[in-house]
């Protein structure tokens, strides 16, 4: 349930079978309450219409109770009347003694029959309902009734039935439920899950246009706000508005950083003219001329950072157009390779390069290809201890032409692969622009503008003590920035 979608399908879903589950609960008493209601009025039916026929035959035949037996009994053809009766029903005389019993009534046990008989012994109201036990039988509903026009004899009767009939109705009730409900819950949770994911789908595609403005590059491009006036409208305008301020603010920090670099360019090449001009004064003493090539060396630094910095301020802008021509990548490789070997051989390192015999024709920007591999050779003797080996391989595929620098250096740890070309990051510890690797920590940034711009790309890997391996990967159909 890590999705919004998840979570609200679940919670759908349960607040779906809790609804479901009160109103069953409330079906099911209200049903059960309605039965018994039901059996009241039937037991109520039966009382009145067994009281009201021994009235009548009393008031016929004067008297309907016979002695005839050994105990008092009800005349035999008024109780073949009640005999008929569905429920149980007993007819009891003033002193409790049974008269009369349905033909219910006699296929109770005699501890049932006493139990049943038992409100009569106490009836002191005219009439009396309730529940009682009938042991095995389970729990009976009963209505007992004082019969007083039927003769002095006669003391009561009652009726009753068992409850199971009446639950019967609410019982099949709850099955059919317990059968159903499950499919009423999976048919819900589908649906939850459909109507979320319809609900959301807004959402997804804010997530996956923001994800495709969040490289910085693509400020300028708003989100589509939809027509429905509700939240996610309000949510597409609100990230639209951040957008338009980010995309001001990036713009204010390009301008100022591309206006900065060339403001300074100007200063940096005056101090660097009169540094020079003072070195070659033959009149400058010699621990001043210490001091001046210190200078000469800081400027030349601040230069190349201030290039660096304009011409990835110039990238950020889109105004670093590529000179564009086709280009026999073998000519670049192999001029870069000389300008490395001469770098490697102060150092104690081997340069070497591969390429394949035939011409690599390729429309590119030469003098960026240039820089670009010569970011790369120059960071590989930079990090290659002596007697390492920096090699420098050119391969053609039909659809793509590759560039490898690999060294034999330090390598680079795997926490600090996914920031090499972030802008001033440097994977040496020291990470500064002194030290014994100096550097400014933008050549790999410009590199990797400089493939992106060709319409490439260029990975790493690197194993820690083993070396480190640059591929830039052309494609013949590029599609260019500028």
């Amino acid at each position: 349930m890590n999705t919004i979608r998840s979570r609200l399908t679940v919670w759908y879903t349960v607040a779906l079978g809790v609804t479901v589950l009160t109103f069953g609960g409330l079906l099911y008493l209200e049903r059960r309450q309605s039965s018994l209601r039901e059996l009241d009025q039937r037991l109520a039916l039966e009382a009145d219409l067994a009281t009201r026929w021994l009235s009548e035959s009393y008031n016929v035949l004067g008297r309907i109770v016979t002695t005839a037996g050994t105990s008092p009994s009800l005349d035999p053809g008024i109780s073949a009347y009640l005999e008929a009766v569905r429920d149980y029903l007993v007819v009891t005389d003033t002193t409790g003694k049974v008269l009369a019993l349905s033909e219910a009534a006699r296929t109770l046990s005699a501890d049932a029959l006493e139990s049943l008989t038992g409100p009569l012994d106490s009836l002191r109201l005219p009439k009396r309902a309730g529940s009682l036990s009938l042991g095995e039988g389970g729990r009976a509903r009963y209505l007992a009734v004082r019969v007083e026009a039927a003769g002095p004899e006669i003391g009561g009767l009652l009726v009753a039935t068992p409850i199971a009939q009446a639950a019967l109705g609410p019982a099949q009730l709850l099955r059919s439920m317990i059968i159903i409900a499950p499919l009423i819950l999976a048919a819900a949770g589908l649906i939850g899950y459909w109507l979320a994911g319809t609900a959301l789908r807004p959402v997804q595609g804010i997530m996956d246009e923001v994800d495709a403005i969040s490289d910085g590059t693509s400020l300028h491009r708003r989100l589509a706000v939809p027509l429905s006036g509700d939240e996610m409208s309000r949510l597409a305008l609100t990230v639209n508005g951040m957008l338009a301020r980010l995309e001001q603010s990036f713009a204010s920090l390009h301008r100022f950083t591309a206006d900065a670099s060339h403001e300074l360019k100007t200063p940096l090449m005056v101090l660097r003219a009169g540094v020079e001009r003072a070195l070659v004064h033959p009149g400058v003493p010699g621990e001043i001329m210490q001091s001046l090539d210190e200078t000469l060396a800081q400027i030349n630094e601040m230069t190349e950072l201030v290039e660096s910095l304009l011409t990835l301020a110039r990238a950020d802008e889109g105004r670093a157009p590529l000179a564009v021509e086709e280009s026999d990548l073998r000519d670049l490789l192999a001029d870069v390779t000389e300008t490395a070997g001469i770098l490697g051989e102060s150092a104690g390192i081997t340069v070497t390069s591969s390429m394949p015999d035939q011409p690599v024709l390729l429309a590119v920007d030469p003098h960026r290809i240039r820089e670009m591999l010569l970011n790369l050779v120059t960071n590989a003797i930079k990090y290659t201890r002596k007697g390492g080996t920096v090699d420098l391989a050119l391969t053609e595929r039909r659809d793509a032409v590759s560039l490898m620098v690999r060294d034999t250096g330090i390598g680079i740890a795997p926490g600090d692969l996914p920031h090499i070309f972030e802008r001033f990051w440097r994977a040496d510890p020291a990470r500064s622009r002194t030290g014994e690797r100096p550097g400014t920590g933008l050549g790999l940034s410009i590199t990797k503008w400089i493939a992106e711009a060709h319409g490439g790309s260029i990975t790493v890997q690197s194993r820690p003590g083993r070396g480190t391996s640059f591929t830039v990967r052309l494609p013949r159909a590029t599609t260019r920035n500028g």
